[in-house]
């Protein structure tokens, strides 16, 4: 069976490329295109490919934030996503990997680099380009040094709002005691849905308490 790839990038001439090099490679097979983070959602429901290629910055939703939520999504407990894009910082690739991306590549790399990556994470592996392999391993340090953060997809301020959630709280509650607004309460604690993968402030009560958040 052909492996089913799912290309999303905001660049057209980047998207036809990659279109090109799957079209002409044995064992793949196209599964569509997105050229923003929404739409990749969208599509991604629907092709349900075995691999996405996801760029990181593009407009209306990030490629990280896509990443959450794709593997928030029990239906696609099977799709590997293999980050392709021109961001070598710490940062992004740091936040792609706990967002749950399996590959990290970048956009110098050459075609058969990029194949081969996608054959690799399509059967399960782990993989990061040349560009960025040496970072991995320092970041992978770094985290052996460090102790380990309670639900690290949140800033710490999204980490306060939910342990105050998890007691309780109201929005109007929560806004008095850290002098900030109730508007900005209630965003956040959308975020916080979005980023937990949860469908209402009771399921997030839940997991603040699971994590002693709330005490």
């Amino acid at each position: 069976m052909p492996i089913r790839v799912l290309i999303v990038d905001d660049h057209p001439v980047v998207r036809g490329g990659l279109r090109a090099l799957l079209a002409e490679a044995d064992g793949f097979e196209p599964a569509g295109e997105a050229e923003d983070g929404i739409a990749a959602l969208a599509a991604i429901r629907e092709a349900q490919p075995d691999v996405v290629l996801m760029d990181l910055a593009m407009p209306k939703l990030s490629g990280v934030e896509a990443i959450r939520r794709v593997m928030a999504w029990p239906q696609t407990a099977g799709v590997a996503i293999l980050v392709l894009t021109m961001s070598d910082d710490d940062a992004s690739l740091d936040a792609a990997l706990r967002a749950g991306a399996r590959g990290y590549l970048l956009k110098d790399a050459g075609a058969e680099e990029v194949l081969a990556a996608v054959r690799a994470v399509a059967r399960g592996e782990v993989v990061f380009g040349r560009g960025v392999a040496s970072a991995v391993l320092d970041l992978l340090q770094a985290r052996r040094h460090t102790p380990a953060l309670v639900l690290p997809e949140l800033t710490d301020r999204e980490r306060e709002i939910l342990g105050l959630v998890g007691a309780g709280l109201g929005n109007q509650m929560i806004a008095t005691r850290l002098q900030i607004s109730a508007k900005t309460v209630a965003n956040t604690v959308s975020a916080i849905l979005v980023k937990l993968g949860v469908a209402d402030r009771a399921a997030a009560v839940v997991v603040a308490r699971q994590h002693d958040l709330d005490s």
